[in-house]
């Protein structure tokens, strides 16, 4: 009976077994087509990211990243981008990295550890062997067991306290097919490492990666053409080159000498000479120094160059065309007065001459801030680091270029390769970040007495402290002169907060508002104490010709701080400290 029952059980098992067989096998079916149709949604989503944004670099490829790191169920996924695709050298220079969320929960404070203790993921990621091994040889690089494969670097792992098991690295190419960057995923989550049909759907996830950057970098490039021509248009539109009648009258006209217009006078009057004598004066600097001479500059070009300059500073209220002559007045007095004519070669005087001669040109009365804050297009096509500098030098470039102004026409290949960097130098030089920068390397070889003459570098700065020093020359002026400058500058400042008010909807800083304008003798006491002073002091030790100067900025704080008591009595004793309210102005000024 027991046998019977035992055979039946058996034929039932082999009837049905098939039936389980293709149930199962249908189910596995299933499960591929679902994943399958999930792996071919996500890269429809990735193609529908790509119209969605195509203007946010950031935004595109954590877009992607995202959806990669989802279907492929990894605990990190990061994306590096070269620094230079054409540099045989492998250097990345973006970075950008997801985590998921159980990853970020089980890791993060002992992450965050080991960055407080040595370097940020990010950076470990930037030194990672094998991101480099993939960016310089195009190849996929899939590892199941990184401790185990000698392309791996172990100790970099361990100091980064995030411990990778396997590793999908792949390169991202653009429409050139060129190698711009790589992306690589760590870490299956549930342990496994990742198969043949991850590599291809990352390296198919990779493709859109490449394609959404290569959008984002066109648009980016496509905005800053919009910019330059947008900045070349207002540029035309407000300028243009001096009349042959002016260049005519000026070069028939007889030149006074130096004693006659008294420029070689530290003290000499800013408001003493009108338009044309200025470009008289001007022309005598030239003279006097032997440029024309030495350099075989063609005197008609000059007189054109000088009023295509002068007529390419606007009409703004005080970075206009006398304060450019102002600035190159003192420049010339300096060199004359102190000798620096002994130290300087000729072609670092002449980049000095037409530096300060160019140094805002076409300026606009507002400040680099300023263009950062309101998005302008000379922001967006010089970036928010010197803004105004880049396109004072840019334009004098281009003044240079055109037909009939080039002064340095007869000058040698070398030395005019030469004398334009040194005049780029020149011109940011006046950008006060730079000053900063450098002004306390500056103040220490001056005070240690290790100012080397033959070392490029102290030349370099000694330069840069001597524009500094010439465009901030109205503070070493007489009183009553440097009075006027100040409330010219000063008017400048407060049209502008005028404008962040009305048109950007923001509070102006203090110097830029018209209604702290009280508030200006302090802002005067910590713009002296705090910018000014400490140059010219080192100026004086470094050659005692100057002491001048030195001796008007400290007269003209005498006046500025009895107006101060005046006014504010009760915070004359802090006029002496930098106040917090003026070191947020100080940010803005530039």
């Amino acid at each position: 009976m027991g046998r019977r029952v035992a055979s039946n059980c058996i034929v039932v098992m082999q009837m049905y077994l098939p039936f389980c067989g293709i149930a199962i096998s249908n189910a596995q079916l299933f499960a591929a087509s679902r994943k399958e149709y999930d792996r071919s949604r996500a890269l429809l989503e990735v193609v529908n990211d790509l119209f969605e944004e195509q203007t946010d670099l950031e935004k595109i490829v954590k877009k992607i990243m995202h959806r990669a790191q989802t279907l492929l169920k990894c605990e990190r996924c990061s994306v590096l981008l070269l620094e230079d695709i054409e540099s045989p050298v492998v250097k990345f220079t973006k970075s950008f990295e997801l985590l998921s969320p159980k990853c970020n929960a089980d890791t993060d404070n002992s992450f965050k550890d080991s960055v407080e203790k040595s370097s940020s993921y990010s950076d470990w990621l930037i030194n990672n062997s094998i991101a480099e091994l993939v960016a310089s040889t195009g190849l996929p690089v899939n590892i199941s067991d990184a401790y185990q494969d000698p392309r791996f670097d172990a100790e970099a792992d361990q100091i980064s306290g995030f411990h990778i098991r396997s590793v999908l690295c792949v390169p991202i190419w653009n429409s050139s097919h060129q190698i711009i960057g790589v992306a690589q995923v760590l870490n299956r989550l549930d342990g496994k490492p990742f198969d043949d049909a991850d590599q291809r759907l990352f390296e198919a996830f990779v493709i859109f990666c490449g394609l959404g950057i290569n959008n984002t970098i066109m648009y980016d490039q496509v905005k800053k053409s919009w910019a330059k021509q947008s900045v070349a248009l207002d540029v035309l539109s407000y300028h243009a080159t001096c009349s042959k009648a002016e260049v005519d009258k000026f070069k028939a006209a007889n030149i006074p000498l130096v004693s006659e217009l008294g420029i070689d006078d530290i003290h000499f009057d800013d408001f003493s000479l009108d338009v044309d004598a200025m470009i008289t004066a001007a022309l005598r600097m030239f003279m006097e120094l032997g440029m024309v001479q030495k350099f075989k500059i063609d005197y008609e070009t000059l007189c054109r160059w000088l009023l295509t300059v002068r007529k390419n500073y606007r009409m703004v209220l005080y970075h206009n065309w006398r304060h450019a002559f102002n600035v190159c007045q003192l420049m010339f007095a300096m060199l004359t007065t102190a000798g620096f004519q002994e130290i300087l070669t000729e072609i670092e005087i002449l980049a000095l001459i037409v530096g300060c001669l160019c140094h805002d040109l076409d300026h606009r009365g507002t400040n680099n801030a300023f263009q950062a804050k309101s998005g302008s297009a000379l922001a967006q096509l010089y970036g928010t680091s010197a803004t105004l500098e880049h396109h004072h030098f840019n334009h004098a470039v281009m003044i240079l270029q055109s037909e009939g102004h080039n002064i340095f026409a007869n000058l040698s290949s070398k030395d005019y390769s030469d004398l334009m960097q040194l005049l780029k130098q020149s011109i940011l030089a006046t950008d006060l970040t730079l000053y900063f920068e450098r002004r306390t390397e500056f103040f220490e070889l001056v005070s240690k007495g290790g100012y080397d003459w033959n070392t490029k570098n102290h030349r370099e700065i000694f330069r840069s402290m001597l524009m500094t020093a010439c465009d901030l020359g109205a503070v070493t002026k007489p009183w009553e002169i440097s009075r006027q400058a100040t409330e010219l500058v000063t008017s400048e400042f407060f049209e502008q907060g005028d404008r962040e008010r009305s048109e950007l909807k923001l509070t102006p800083s203090a110097i830029f508002d018209r209604n702290r304008k009280d508030e200006l003798p302090r802002l005067q006491l910590e713009w002296i104490d705090s910018i000014c002073m400490p140059l010219y002091e080192s100026l004086v030790k470094l050659n005692v010709k100057l002491k001048p100067m030195l001796d008007s900025v400290a007269v003209n704080r005498g006046k500025w701080e009895e107006l101060h008591q005046k006014r504010l009595p009760s915070q004359a004793a802090s006029s002496s400290s930098l106040s917090s309210s003026f070191a947020v102005s100080l940010k803005d000024i530039n």
